[in-house]
């Protein structure tokens, strides 16, 4: 279908009362997740001295959380276009609120993993909602829309991190999770009665073999992801299953393309925009991810190779970074149709660059040049975020939405399992001793400062790279306030 000097005011057959109320819910929706999540960041170390655990099972509290939502985000999304959207959004948000109570409620580790297992499956929310949005919603809100939920992302970390931080020092980390049971709760009531089904479907037969041929390929690679920091990238477990990951997605990729009724279908693929806006925003969850743990130790480590913080300061001088995000985002979706979208993402790469850089250059002159280069990189990814998104649901007609937001969001999640992954061996890899005790002579090995600058420079490079894929590789989606693209069924 072609969409041809469309313009974005025309409204038709939209119900723009519905669009304004079902976006309040969108948007508080995401709010509470990205609340809910932020809040379980800093209770990491509180929760491995409680149970017991190593540093490399704690980091499955987190890997666990992505794997299953990278997966769930692939199969709901094909769900959402055969079912329903709102009926598989409502069935994830539902799986995510069980999903919360028993990690709340969790008194063992396995239990732990369950309850964060479940929650992950509810990571599905988030492209089932943008794709609502995309079917459901005038075009001239869309954007506007895009860039509200975008912006929570940001309000909802500003919050979570140094609130999570507080309550998990003074009433125990199982309390973080307590605070939230009545919003989410509430959530999935208002879904339940407000939110309309969508009205378009793709009855389409589920790829099994497909899916299956996913699932092996992306939890091979997600787990391996997650050991290398802590085996070694030489491990021969951990090069068995990147092989696995490999091979599997290959195969995976030749079956697709020999399947009647595909789970990824071939035209998505060869879709430009789909994929220049997957591989942004891939590399936009793997900066934000690095830089977030990197940012952490450089802030607790001890002086002279970090800044000595506790938890709740390092929470602390994280909102600056996601205020910049809240305000950002918002203001990139009101002017992406001026601008357009390809022009607001080079710009975004830009801007996430010269933050890289300060970053690389600033990181011991002190707190404020670094939050000062964390809020440049953040606006930048902020952008980005908002135009790929964009670019993505104004590429892809409604029969495959849904299908098209969920495989955006198993990118976003690979992007994001590299980041800690990269982060993680690098800080491994290049160390400097530091003595903490003269009698007797005592010192540990920490991250260098060479480290550090490595990893943003080398994320710097990255979104080098991000520029040539959107400057080749995209078609503009809006020009003149018209959509001008080619929709692919």
């Amino acid at each position: 279908m072609l969409r041809g000097g469309a313009g974005l005011g025309g409204e038709g057959e939209y119900d723009v009362r519905y669009a304004w109320r079902a976006t309040g819910i969108l948007v508080t929706l995401t709010l509470v997740v990205m609340y809910t999540e932020g809040m379980l960041v800093p209770s990491l170390p509180t929760i491995q001295d409680q149970m017991g655990i190593s540093a490399a099972d704690a980091s499955w509290i987190l890997s666990i959380y992505i794997l299953m939502g990278t997966l769930s985000s692939a199969i709901m999304g094909k769900l959402g276009d055969l079912y329903g959207k709102k009926r598989m959004l409502l069935t994830t948000m539902v799986i995510y609120t069980v999903g919360a109570f028993i990690t709340g409620f969790s008194v063992n580790y396995p239990m732990l993993l369950v309850g964060r297992a479940l929650q992950g499956v509810g990571m599905a929310m988030m492209p089932l909602a943008f794709a609502l949005v995309r079917e459901e919603f005038p075009p001239r809100m869309v954007p506007q829309v895009q860039g509200l939920i975008s912006a929570m992302f940001g309000v909802g970390m500003a919050v979570s991190l140094p609130l999570g931080a507080y309550v998990s020092q003074t009433m125990g980390w199982q309390a973080t999770y307590h605070t939230v049971y009545p919003f989410i709760v509430l959530e999935d009531l208002m879904v339940y009665l407000y939110i309309r089904e969508s009205r378009v479907r793709n009855p389409q037969p589920i790829d099994w073999v497909g899916l299956f041929l996913l699932t092996v390929s992306l939890s091979s690679g997600l787990i391996a992801l997650t050991e290398a920091p802590t085996y070694g990238w030489s491990d021969p477990m951990v090069i068995s299953l990147l092989v696995l990951f490999v091979l599997s997605f290959g195969v995976f990729i030749l079956y697709e393309t020999t399947e009647r009724y595909p789970l990824v279908p071939v035209n998505l693929l060869g879709n430009r925009n789909v994929l220049a806006s997957n591989i942004g925003v891939a590399l936009a969850g793997f900066a934000l991810f690095l830089m977030a743990q990197a940012v952490t130790y450089l802030f607790e480590s001890p002086q002279p190779l970090g800044y000595g913080l506790d938890i709740l300061s390092t929470g602390v001088m994280m909102i600056p970074m996601a205020l910049v995000q809240m305000v950002v985002a918002p203001i990139a979706g009101r002017v992406i149709t001026r601008i357009g979208a390809k022009i607001l993402a080079i710009i975004g790469s830009s801007i996430a660059i010269i933050g890289l850089v300060m970053l690389t250059l600033l990181s011991f002159s002190g707190l404020p040049l670094i939050i000062l280069s964390m809020s440049v990189l953040a606006a930048g990814v902020s952008m980005v975020n908002v135009s790929v998104i964009n670019i993505l649901v104004f590429s892809v007609g409604r029969r495959n939405m849904a299908l098209a937001t969920g495989l955006n969001s198993v990118f976003r999640n690979i992007g994001s399992a590299w980041g800690p992954a990269v982060a993680g061996t690098l800080m491994s890899m290049y160390q400097a001793p530091l003595i903490v005790s003269l009698n007797p002579i005592y010192w540990v090995e920490l991250p260098s400062h060479f480290a550090y600058q490595l990893m943003f420079i080398l994320t710097a490079v990255l979104y080098v790279f991000a520029i040539m894929i959107i400057v080749t590789l995209s078609q503009e989606i809006f020009v003149r306030g018209e959509i001008r693209v080619r929709a692919y069924e």
